[in-house]
């Protein structure tokens, strides 16, 4: 027999499920409560009590300093993969073939241009100004210039959505940075990996050659890792939020930024 939750008010008893999540935690199902009680709510500010959905994306347990991925623990992905190999599971359920991996990339790589009129908007900053502002300001113009609707139904069009933010947002972020240190914008280079460009693309050097420490490219890659997601936390609740509208993904990120 399944667990159950009474709540009784005013003498009158109600009768709620108890789920079990993907860890064997509890919780009380009370997503029927307003209907059975004609109105009433609870409330719990700042969701400390509440989980807005079931999900199987990501456990997390600061007390206890656990972090699973898709069931994977974080020691084990920082450990035994790479960045985009995390992204690739959060984002699909499962980790990916090296065949998959090499789509993914070449797919990315292939969507990292950022229009050049983007170049004017960051003129308009000062030097002062702070690298996440002007990051935030950006990635609100991605929108502009990337006006086609994406169908949310779609698995094609979230895809292109999601290859499009990731190879566009590592540009953006590092102009932020170039624009703060008066260094020239550069579009990175196609033959690194991922973060390997990234590196590149911030702290390249003009009329010098820029060599990847792997000791920092391998911190960058795990750092990348540990924050890829964190459950229900404020950034993902509001993209939560924002999306059960139905809103594009584009609008959506800006959100989360």
């Amino acid at each position: 027999m399944s667990e159950k939750a009474i709540l009784e008010i005013d003498g009158n008893k109600y009768e709620f499920p108890i789920i079990t999540g993907t860890e064997n935690e509890k919780a009380i199902d009370i997503k029927a409560l307003r209907g059975a009680t004609g109105g009433i709510t609870t409330i719990d500010p700042g969701y400390k009590n509440t989980g807005s959905c079931e999900s199987a994306i990501t456990f997390l347990n600061g007390e206890e300093g656990i972090l699973r991925y898709r069931g994977y623990s974080i020691e084990e992905l920082a450990d035994k993969a790479d960045f985009l190999e995390v992204a690739y599971l959060l984002i699909f359920g499962q980790l990916p073939t090296q065949e998959q991996l090499d789509k993914f990339h070449t797919d990315i790589k292939a969507n990292s241009h950022v229009d050049e009129d983007v170049k004017k908007i960051l003129d308009g900053f000062p030097k002062s100004a702070h690298p996440m502002g002007v990051l935030s300001s950006l990635t609100s113009a991605l929108i502009a210039f990337n006006p086609t609707s994406v169908n949310v139904d779609s698995e094609e069009d979230m895809y292109n959505a999601i290859v499009k933010i990731m190879g566009k947002f590592p540009v953006l972020v590092a102009w932020a940075l170039r624009k703060r240190t008066g260094q020239p914008l550069d579009y990175g280079d196609d033959s690194l990996g991922y973060v390997d460009n990234i590196l590149k693309m911030m702290f390249k050097k003009p009329n010098s050659e820029y060599v990847v420490d792997p000791i920092v490219s391998q911190a960058l890659d795990k750092l990348l890792i540990l924050h890829a997601d964190h459950e229900q936390n404020c950034s993902t609740s509001t993209v939560r939020i924002v999306g059960s509208s139905h809103a594009g993904l584009f609008c959506k990120f800006k959100c989360w930024n």
